[in-house]
């Protein structure tokens, strides 16, 4: 006798995506666009399409495989993860669970990058801590002239990085090793660094736990690779040269005495678009 086939609830595009912004909704602060970013992946559409498409019945396999990424999201996995990709800047860039999921603040870091070396020709640029590539990678769509060194200590992060820079055809050089490491003997123009920030014991890195935690937080005070990077960077910066740094909403008035104990002037904080203070620069002398 053979089997009768197993069957499925017929639901709509519409249905589909109300119902799992109701189950999204108890993890992310954002779950109808969660919801619609998961599904036009599993139709492969874009996310515009989704409301023309309401009225339409998902076959087994797309509501079996939307149900899958769903839990997941339900889960506490970032939506960049499930769908592999994440946008940054002009860029898509792929992303694993071996990476920070970049993230849109970020990106003051890179407007404020190349307007520190707008008037420069060649400009060489580090980037400390790549994680995905996504401000290196930035800064090479942008300035194509200029020579620009990425680095990690997590090889599986760099494998990542090096696979964006591929797909893109950007010209990055990377290299793995811990802060300056990574780039011994070498002095450039800017440094620039997301690093991990957070305080070990903030209570916001239980909603983040699917990111690398050693990405997200140093441990103590938050404040450890702050400091070896301020410390370390006039020995890696030419005369005039200028470092930047992204840093927790809380911490400009700590990393602004970290740059003045260095040495360094012009020394200034920069907000994102929420108002908060979000990285903080200055010139070597």
């Amino acid at each position: 006798m053979t089997a009768s086939p197993v069957s499925h609830r017929v639901t709509t595009v519409a249905d589909a995506l109300t119902g799992a912004s109701k189950r999204i909704a108890a993890v992310s602060d954002s779950p109808g666009l969660d919801a619609e970013l998961l599904l036009a992946q599993i139709l492969k559409l874009r996310r515009a399409q989704l409301p023309i498409r309401g009225a339409d019945v998902l076959s087994a396999s797309s509501a079996q495989a939307f149900e899958a990424l769903v839990a997941r999201r339900c889960q506490g996995e970032p939506v960049a993860y499930l769908r592999g990709s994440k946008g940054f800047w002009t860029l898509d860039l792929e992303v694993t669970p071996a990476v920070l999921v970049p993230r849109p603040e970020t990106e003051l870091l890179v407007e404020w990058a190349l307007q520190c070396v707008h008037d420069v020709a060649q400009p060489a640029l580090v980037d400390l801590g790549t994680g995905s590539g996504a401000i290196g990678l930035s800064l090479a769509s942008e300035r194509g002239d200029a020579q620009i060194l990425a680095t990690d200590r997590s090889a599986s992060a760099l494998a990542v990085a090096r696979a964006n820079a591929s797909r893109l055809n950007l010209s990055v050089e990377f290299q793995r090793g811990d802060w300056y490491a990574a780039c011994a003997g070498r002095r450039f123009e800017l440094v620039v660094s997301n690093p991990p920030y957070v305080a070990g014991d903030d209570r916001h890195l239980d909603a983040l736990r699917a990111e690398p935690r050693e990405a997200l937080t140093p441990e103590g005070d938050g404040l450890s690779a702050l400091r070896a990077i301020i410390a370390g960077a006039p020995g890696h910066l030419k005369a005039g040269g200028r470092l930047l740094v992204e840093h927790g909403a809380d911490q400009g008035a700590a990393v602004r005495a970290l740059f003045e104990a260095a040495g360094f002037t012009a020394i200034e904080t920069r907000r994102d678009l929420a108002g908060l203070e979000r990285a903080s620069g200055g010139i070597r002398a």
